[in-house]
């Protein structure tokens, strides 16, 4: 049973999800045609950077928790689910946040909220080049924001989608980084992050998770307006 932990783990992710993107009355399976696009992309972007890092010892995982299954030399089958389980989850919930609930839209200034997080990033970046996993998520993040500011995208929603499921992710991400099992699942080699953890899960976790969301939301709602990136201008 240990060997299925983080199969399991990325079956409990999307597994509520899918099951009521049938069932709501805006049923998120007819947007299939615009997610999976835009996750491919995106997966395999994160696929490729996973890869690299696992390659250089940023980061690895543990045999006796997967099945043994890889789609590369070292890339394991479940950590090719998770870049499809976790924004599918995310993703569907922004859908059924901006369906349902089209005022929270208005709960914060999103300018501001984006000038804070890229004041943020690239002080965590600048200070940070030695350590591999700080310096690209939060480079990478500063980038992706500066943009979304300067075509004026509000984050208003992607952002609270988001907070949602932090709850979740703290369980998720607890049980890879050895929260409530004997070893680790993902193990990071802390010399390339800022060594500082909530709770077992590295801080800059949080931020790449966010990255991760963010462009997937990003890229659907392009391939759904086709007139990106007008789809969420102020």
């Amino acid at each position: 049973m240990k060997q299925y932990l983080y199969l399991l783990i990325n079956i409990g992710c999307i597994i509520i999800p899918f099951i009521f993107s049938f069932l709501l009355k805006h049923k998120f399976y007819k947007q299939w045609r615009y997610f999976i696009p835009a996750n491919f992309v995106i997966a395999f972007l994160f696929i490729v950077w996973d890869h690299f890092f696992v390659e250089i010892g940023i980061w690895g995982f543990r045999s006796e928790y997967l099945t043994g299954l890889f789609i590369s030399r070292n890339i394991p089958l479940e950590e090719a689910m998770f870049f499809i389980c976790i924004p599918y989850a995310c993703v569907f919930t922004y859908f059924v946040i901006k369906e349902y609930f089209p005022n929270i839209n208005d709960l914060f200034k999103s300018r501001i909220f984006i000038l804070i997080l890229i004041t943020l990033s690239l002080i965590l970046f600048l200070f940070n080049l030695e350590k591999m996993y700080t310096s690209y998520t939060f480079g990478l993040l500063s980038f992706v924001l500066f943009y979304c500011l300067y075509r004026r995208i509000n984050l208003n929603t992607i952002t609270i989608s988001f907070i949602s499921i932090l709850p979740f992710m703290l369980i998720s991400n607890g049980l890879l980084t050895g929260m409530y099992i004997e070893n680790e699942v993902v193990w990071y080699n802390d010399l390339h992050n800022l060594g500082f953890r909530i709770f077992t899960i590295p801080f800059e976790d949080f931020f790449y998770g966010y990255l991760l969301i963010l462009l997937n939301v990003l890229l659907y709602e392009a391939f759904k307006n086709f007139n990106f990136p007008n789809f969420i201008k102020r």
